[in-house]
């Protein structure tokens, strides 16, 4: 709190202590200010929303999100952090499917989008819990250049898209292994946007480390980011690539998955969205391409009609995640279930 001694100060440390290991927030009030919705929301809590009565000094329940999940049956989001190999400390999170010991697991490595800004928090996680479900723990990496942890932090992500970045993740994924938390013969990596670039150019970078990826909506062949998509059509877009990417084309061949694809040695599925404008889906057709030209063709391709920079339709969504989960079910274990699948899509 900036201001303890301010009025609401003792209300809120009252609903903190009240909702212990929650996240609260006051999130409206009357005009007043007799009457405040708080928001109380955790690792394994959606979200709720409470009335507070400042005469009454008590809340009552209002509604709950996702309400047909039982929170007790859902998994736990650990927070942890450790020292890159360049001495830069990463903050990250390992959600462990419930009811287990957090040991030996099959690992889903799911980095972030972004790079520059963009950051993974401590709350409820959909993809996270979707995996958490079927047994697998998924490791979440605040990498440089992400967000919360101060300008010069995010501003190290630059020109560092294939190295420190990759880094950044790969030294998390041995730390969890390590630990003991992941089973180093069953580790698979998948994201979105940023985190599909990832998702294709870590295991180029940490051979053998990784048994399969799955690339959604990811950005593959760097050049092409200039060329291709909305944000070459701004000026400031402009200015952001070339901040990030800086002009060496040589340099763009090195951290472009689609000009490396001889070198991704596992299996890959991949998803696009055909009206993604942010990463159109020729990156994605170029990656295919790339690998099916280097013997690996991918294990999948969708190309989602009507989806943009991810996929909003309830059927194209559930189709996605059954593909994904059947994809990690075959090369790290854990039962990949049409009906859960359906069910438990977020």
């Amino acid at each position: 709190l900036i201001d303890e001694d301010h009025a609401d100060a003792e209300i809120y440390a009252s609903l903190a202590s009240a909702f212990e290991g929650q996240l609260v927030d006051f999130s409206s009030h009357t005009s007043d200010g007799k009457k405040i919705v708080v928001s109380v929301s955790g690792d394994a809590n959606p979200g709720e929303l409470y009335l507070y009565d400042r005469d009454s000094g008590k809340a009552r329940f209002l509604m709950s999100r996702r309400p047909q999940l039982d929170k007790g049956a859902m998994a736990t989001v650990k927070p942890f952090s450790f020292t890159a190999r360049d001495g830069k400390r990463i903050h990250a999170y390992l959600t462990v499917p419930h009811g287990s010991d957090g040991k030996n697991l099959p690992l889903i490595v799911n980095p972030h989008g972004g790079p520059i800004g963009p950051r993974d928090n401590w709350e409820f996680n959909p993809e996270a819990q979707l995996l958490a479900s079927r047994g697998y723990a998924v490791l979440q990496v605040n990498y440089r250049g992400s967000g919360g942890y101060g300008r010069a932090f995010r501003d190290a992500g630059h020109r560092q898209w294939g190295e420190g970045i990759q880094n950044d993740i790969i030294d998390a994924t041995q730390w969890a292994i390590k630990n003991g938390h992941a089973d180093p013969e069953r580790i698979c990596i998948y994201g979105g946007s940023f985190g599909g670039y990832s998702s294709l150019m870590a295991p180029i970078r940490a051979p053998g480390l990784f048994k399969c990826t799955f690339g959604y909506v990811g950005v593959y062949d760097v050049a092409m980011m200039f060329d291709k998509g909305d944000i070459p059509q701004r000026e400031s877009g402009q200015r952001y690539l070339r901040r990030t990417h800086g002009t060496d084309t040589k340099e763009w061949n090195q951290n472009s998955p689609a000009r490396r694809a001889n070198e991704v040695a596992i299996p890959v599925y991949l998803a696009a969205g055909a009206r993604d404008v942010r990463t159109p889906p020729e990156q994605t057709e170029l990656m295919a391409k790339q690998l099916t030209a280097a013997g690996n063709p991918p294990e999948g391709v969708i190309i989602q009609s009507g989806e943009m920079h991810g996929f909003y339709d309830v059927d194209n969504r559930v189709k996605l995640y059954s593909e994904m989960l059947a994809f990690f079910a075959r090369h790290i274990g854990g039962p990949a279930e049409d009906s859960g699948a359906t069910s438990a899509q977020p």
